[in-house]
């Protein structure tokens, strides 16, 4: 028995980078901005290791267009309204046992890099 028979596996997006709408003043209403996103998927995938099956994993690039099509077709004003339904939308996966959903905003303050949410959720 592997060692991942009782655990679970560990996907990560890193930096996905999008434009949205996002935020309260007049400019951020008006033009898109940038986002990075960043998401942490654990799944139980022993099936899929031990068959070497494609259909036994988690598709993270399903969840990864899904993730971007939201992003790119709402607005929204708050930072972690987008996280939160980004999270929503991982977890409505049934195989994703835990989610860790991270928002940048970069330059949404004067001398830092960004300014993230980070949420997450497990069943």
């Amino acid at each position: 028995m592997s060692r991942l028979e009782n655990g679970l596996a560990r996907i990560r997006v890193k930096d996905l980078r999008l434009r949205t709408y996002i935020g309260i003043n007049e400019d951020e209403i008006r033009n898109r901005q940038d986002v990075i996103v960043n998401l942490t998927l654990h799944y139980p995938a022993a099936t899929a290791v031990r068959e070497n099956d494609i259909d036994q994993a988690l598709n993270y690039r399903t969840i990864t267009k899904a993730v971007i099509r939201h992003v790119e077709d709402n607005r929204f004003a708050l930072l972690e309204r987008l996280t939160q339904e980004l999270l929503d939308l991982v977890m409505d996966h049934p195989a994703v046992r835990y989610a860790e959903v991270e928002v940048d905003k970069p330059h949404a303050l004067r001398f830092a890099d960004s300014v993230s949410v980070t949420l997450a959720a497990q069943r």
